[in-house]
C-alpha cells in the first residue's frame, strides 16, 4: 500500500490539521510511523515535549489546559503520543512513541504539542501514514465511527 509522509513544527499549545478527507472516504489511513524531535536539541532549558495525534480537533480550552498533556490510553479519539524529554539538572534524556496501527481513519487528524517543563519550545514531527483503499463496509464504519467522535460530548 502507498505511503503518506507529513512534518511539521509545532509550537507550544497549538495544533496542526492533517487533511485527509475526501468527498467519498474511500480511502483510509492507517499510522505507520510517528516520531517527533526537539526543535532546539542540546539547548541549555529543560524541554518535556507531549506531542498527541487526535481523531478530532482539539478546542482552544483543551489546548491551553493539561487536556493535551496527559496521555489517556483509554481516550477513543486518541491515535498516537509522542513524548521528548531533556531534564538539564538531571542529565535525564529519552523519547518514546506509542501508536495505535490497529485504527483506520479517513477523516482529517490532528497533532497537538505540550511543552510541559514550562518553556515556550517547539517541536518537530514526521508521520507516515498507509494509505488503505475501503469498499463500502469499511467506507460507511470509519464515517460513522469519526462522526460518533465528533458529536460525543
Amino acid at each position: 500500500m502507498p505511503i503518506k509522509t507529513f512534518r511539521g513544527l509545532l509550537k507550544n499549545g497549538t495544533q496542526d490539521t492533517v487533511v485527509l478527507h475526501t468527498n467519498t472516504g474511500s480511502t483510509g489511513y492507517r499510522i505507520k510511523k510517528f516520531q517527533v524531535m526537539s526543535h532546539t536539541p542540546g539547548d541549555s532549558n529543560d524541554q518535556e515535549h507531549i506531542v498527541m495525534i487526535w481523531k478530532v480537533q482539539r478546542t482552544d480550552a483543551e489546548l491551553a489546559d493539561n487536556t493535551t498533556s496527559r496521555p489517556d490510553f483509554s481516550n477513543n479519539v486518541l491515535l498516537g503520543v509522542g513524548i521528548v524529554v531533556n531534564d538539564i539538572g538531571s542529565s535525564l534524556n529519552y523519547d518514546e512513541v506509542v501508536i495505535f496501527d490497529n485504527e483506520i481513519f479517513n477523516q482529517d487528524i490532528y497533532i497537538t504539542l505540550r511543552d510541559v517543563a514550562g518553556g515556550a519550545q517547539s517541536c518537530n514531527y514526521y508521520l507516515e501514514l498507509e494509505q488503505i483503499k475501503l469498499d463500502l463496509g469499511e467506507n460507511t464504519v470509519a464515517t460513522l465511527k469519526d462522526i460518533r467522535n465528533i458529536t460525543a460530548p
